[in-house]
C-alpha cells in the first residue's frame, strides 16, 4: 500500500530557536524536564518531553543554519504552539504554576471545555506551550 509509511514515525523532535541556551535549560529544569547530554553542547540541547518526544533547543545562529527563513519574532508572531497532554487537570495547573514561578509568562486564563481543560505559558523566548488534559483522547 502506498500510505503504509504515513504513521510509522517513532520519535518527534521539535526544534526551537533560543537566545540564551543556559537560561532556557534553567527554565525547563525548574519545570521538571531533563536533558540528554549526548545531544548537548554550546549550540543545542535535547530536552526530554516524554518517551520518544523531544525538543531541540538551538541557539539562534545555529538554528539559522537549518533554514533559509527568518526566525519569527515571538513578541509579534507565533511560529508554533507546542501542546503537551498530561494526566489530569491538576497536572495542567501544576506545570503552568512552575512555569510562572520560573519566570514564564501566562498569557491567558485556563479554558474548561468540559471534555478538555487547558492552560499555557510562554517560555523565556516567547514560545507558547499549551498544557491540556482531555477526558477522552482521540483514537490513534
Amino acid at each position: 500500500m502506498a500510505d503504509e509509511g504515513l504513521h510509522v514515525a517513532r520519535q518527534i523532535f521539535v526544534n526551537l530557536p533560543v537566545k540564551d541556551l543556559k537560561r532556557s535549560v534553567d527554565f525547563f529544569t525548574a519545570l521538571g524536564f531533563s536533558f540528554n547530554l549526548q545531544f548537548t553542547d554550546e549550540n543545542a540541547t535535547c530536552m526530554i518531553i516524554g518517551e520518544n518526544f523531544y525538543a531541540m533547543l538551538l541557539v539562534e545562529p545555529y538554528f539559522k543554519s537549518f533554514t533559509h527563513k527568518e526566525i519569527a519574532d515571538t513578541s509579534k508572531a507565533n511560529e508554533a504552539l507546542v501542546a503537551l497532554a498530561v494526566d489530569d487537570r491538576e497536572a495542567v495547573d501544576a506545570l503552568v504554576a512552575k512555569a510562572r514561578a520560573a519566570g514564564g509568562a501566562v498569557p491567558r486564563p485556563p479554558q474548561d471545555l468540559g471534555f478538555m481543560y487547558s492552560h499555557g505559558f510562554e517560555d523565556p523566548d516567547g514560545h507558547i506551550w499549551e498544557v491540556f488534559h482531555m477526558s477522552e483522547m482521540p483514537p490513534a
